[in-house]
This record gives C-alpha cells, structure tokens and sequence, in this order.
C-alpha cells in the first residue's frame, strides 16, 4: 500500500459529497469570505480525521492482525490536530459554528457504531453520512452572509441526490443481482424526481437524467472506473444546476 493509500480515504464518491454542498452553499451566499474556505479545509481534515479513526476502531474489533489498526493511529492524529488548528480559530469567530457541529454530532455517532461493528456498507451508513454532508450547505451559505432559510431548497436537492447514489452504487456493485434493490432505487428516483421538479421545474432536467441512469446503468453492468466517472460528472451538473437555479 503506497503512502497516499495509507492517508487519504479511497472512498472516492464521498469526496463529491462532502464538496458538492459546500460549494453550492459558498457560491450561493451574498457575500463569500475567505472564513469559508477555512470551514471547508476544517471540514474536509474533519471528515478524514474520522475516517481513519473509525476504521481504527473498526479493526481493532474485528481484524485478526494486531498491526492493522495502527497504521490508521499517525493519520489519525495528525489530520486531527490540522483539523483543531482550523476549526478553534472557527469556533471562537463564530461560536454558532458549535451549534451546527452538535446538529451532526447524532449521526457520526451512528457512523462511527456501524464501523466498530464492520457494517459501514449498511444502506442506514450510507444515508446517516448523506445528512451532515447537505446540511453543509447551509453552514457554508450562513457563513457567507445568507439566510440558511433561504438554502433549505438547494439543501434538499442535495439530499435528494446523494441520498439516491446510496441505494444506485449498491444496484451496481454488491448489489448489483438483486431486482429488489433495482426496483426500490428507480422508486427512489422517481419520488426524487417529483420532489425536485416541485422544487423547480429546471431541477427535472438533472433529476430526469438521474432517473433515467439509475433505470438503465445496473443493466450494463459498467467497469467500476465508469460507475465512478459518471458520479462525477452527475455531481457537476447538480453543482451548476444550484447554482443557475437559485
């Protein structure tokens, strides 16, 4: 495992994730300050910071090797402390901050109980992680001077999207036989088109598209690198589409 692998996550599709609604928040506010880009370094260190150290909690409880959870200890801390030397001066500045960091608090907790069972590929993982990761937006948008009141539509469309890739990547890969999960995913795609169209009708355009992949893709059965390309670029269009709608 080079180096690289062993600091930064390989959960490639949570890094769109975790950007995506921070950078419609920080582009929707009125007035962009440098204090966001701070906020989204704290967050990002933050999200690896618990990642390793879930996965230190993880293997300690269920691998057979003594060595496996060590190598997450050093990352571990050292991402934490970059992400305290971001996130104190954040706090002090802006003490609501806390506030927003207790809001998600409940489901890091519910993360952090599937890892220390070795169950983070749980469909309830994947949607607790989706919550916080909207719910960004709206810290990002308050930061920048807006009125979280006023992103609770762009939020939404955030969550009605990446909480659609959760039960898709399971149609195309660990679940990728099950008709069951195939038809609960175009379900879902379809309620989440609905909603996005009530939400703005230029919405139904992406939403349309994400319907019409999650309907057709699971039948290819694509190389995972292709699965991965096209969230990608489904993640660029929800991003531009927040942006020329609100």
């Amino acid at each position: 495992m080079s180096g690289k692998q062993r600091w930064l996550p390989d959960q490639h599709g949570a890094w769109a994730m975790l950007a995506v609604p921070f950078l419609a928040g920080t582009f929707l506010a009125p007035r962009p300050t440098w204090w966001q880009l701070a906020l989204f370094g704290a967050w990002l260190l933050g999200y690896v910071a618990a990642f390793h150290a879930q996965q230190w909690l993880r293997l300690r409880r269920n691998s057979r090797n003594p060595r496996a959870a060590g190598r997450h200890v050093r990352p571990a801390q050292a991402f934490g402390a970059a992400f305290a030397l971001l996130a104190l001066p954040l706090a002090w500045r802006f003490p609501w901050l806390l506030a927003a960091a207790a809001a998600a608090a409940p489901f890091l907790a519910v993360t952090t109980w599937h890892a220390a069972r070795n169950r983070e590929r749980a469909l309830l993982n994947g949607l607790a992680a989706v919550v916080p990761a909207c719910g960004m937006l709206l810290v990002a948008l308050r930061l920048g001077g807006g009125d979280p009141a006023d992103g609770w539509r762009p939020a939404l469309a955030c969550l009605l999207y990446f909480g659609g890739t959760v039960p898709y990547v399971k149609t195309m890969i660990r679940e990728r036989r099950s008709r069951a999960y195939h038809r609960a995913s175009v379900g879902y795609h379809a309620a989440a088109l609905a909603v996005a169209a009530w939400l703005s009708p230029w919405l139904a355009v992406p939403f349309g598209l994400y319907l019409v992949r999650a309907v057709l893709m699971p039948r290819r059965r694509p190389k995972v690198a292709v699965v991965g390309a096209v969230e990608v670029v489904a993640s660029a269009a929800l991003l531009t589409a927040l942006l020329l709608v609100f």
